[in-house]
Order: C-alpha cells, then sequence, then structure tokens
C-alpha cells in the first residue's frame, strides 16, 4: 500500500535520494552525464531543508509517498505543487487566476509502475480540488516518452507552451501540459492519507 503525507523537515534527506535517483533515471541521455553526475544528495537535502520554511510561506505543499512495496513508512516518492509561477510567462501563456502547478514528482525508480506516483498525482489533484484552482499546467521535459504518458494517462494535455533549460551548456526542450479542474482520471486510485 502506498500512503500521501504532508513531507516534513526531516523528510528532505530522503526526498533529495528519490530526486536525484529519478534525474538520474529519468534524464540519462537527454541531459548531459556529467551533469547527472556531479547531481549530489547531499547538497540537494541542504537546498530542501533551507527552502522549506519558504515554500510553505509561499503557498507551496510538498507531498511525499510511504509504505511502498514494503519500505516501511520510508520515502518513496515525493511532489511538490503550489499557485501556479507565471511571472515571465509571457502573452498568450494560458496563465490564469487560479490556477495551480505541479512542480516536481518523482518516484524511486525501481517503483516506477507500482501505483507510487499516481498516489501522488491523486494527492496533488485533491489539494487543486481543496484551493479551487480551474486547472494544473507542469512542465516536462519533451523527451522523457514515459513521464508524457504518465501525464496523458492523468487527463493532461499538452497546450502549445514550450521552453528550454541549458544543463552544462546543453539546451534540453520542455513542454507545457495542463489538466483543467475536473477533468476525469483513468485506473483506480491508490490509497492515501493526508494526515
Amino acid at each position: 500500500m502506498t500512503w500521501v503525507r504532508e513531507m516534513v523537515a526531516d523528510d528532505a534527506a530522503a526526498v533529495s535520494a528519490v530526486r536525484v535517483a529519478g534525474w538520474r533515471a529519468a534524464y540519462a541521455g537527454v541531459i548531459p552525464g556529467a551533469y547527472l553526475d556531479a547531481m549530489s544528495v547531499e547538497r540537494d537535502a541542504a537546498l530542501r531543508e533551507e527552502r522549506f520554511a519558504a515554500g510553505r510561506a509561499a503557498g507551496l505543499r510538498d507531498l511525499v509517498a510511504v509504505g511502498a512495496d514494503g519500505a516501511d513508512g520510508r520515502v518513496v516518492g515525493w511532489a511538490c505543487c503550489g499557485p501556479r509561477d507565471t511571472p515571465g510567462a509571457g502573452a498568450g501563456s494560458g496563465a490564469g487566476a487560479g490556477e495551480g502547478e505541479l512542480y516536481a514528482l518523482y518516484v524511486r525508480p525501481d517503483l516506477l509502475g507500482r501505483g507510487v506516483g499516481r498516489a501522488l498525482l491523486d494527492a496533488v489533484h485533491d489539494e487543486a480540488a481543496a484551493r479551487g484552482w480551474g486547472a494544473l499546467v507542469l512542465w516536462v521535459v519533451e523527451a522523457n516518452a514515459r513521464a508524457r504518458r504518465f501525464y496523458e494517462a492523468a487527463g493532461y494535455r499538452a497546450d502549445g507552451g514550450a521552453q528550454s533549460e541549458e544543463y552544462d551548456g546543453e539546451p534540453v526542450r520542455e513542454v507545457r501540459y495542463r489538466r483543467a479542474a475536473g477533468d476525469s482520471q483513468s485506473g483506480p486510485a491508490s490509497p492515501r492519507s493526508l494526515r
């Protein structure tokens, strides 16, 4: 069973381990290897700890998935959502009042396809409904076909937005996905509890 709860500050190192492993698995061959090799769980955890309180004050919600595949309460996934970050979005971006954004969703690579990501995404959708957001947006690396299929199965659609981020001087294209409030979700939801 996978359970989702709100992240606490003591989860920072476990979240960072999931995030770094997730980057290395998802972006091998897409983002330069030197960049991925240089990622550090310790540096990432220090950053998570530093940003944790500030993120809460800014309306971000960090969620963790625990208990999957005999993990005995250990963090196996992480998601972060909050009000849509629209600065610099530009004309025609589709940004609207009352939208939320899924900023991150990572699952321990050996647990992909076992419902952990779905449990986290369902909890994010619950959060969006509770906050009255009319839509959720997210950015996904264009070459990450697995992630794109995952979001499409949950009702997200590419809306034409695109941008590039540079990693070690190499541009990596991202596409924007959007899901209107109330869009149907496919598949059964995993158990979750937001204690």
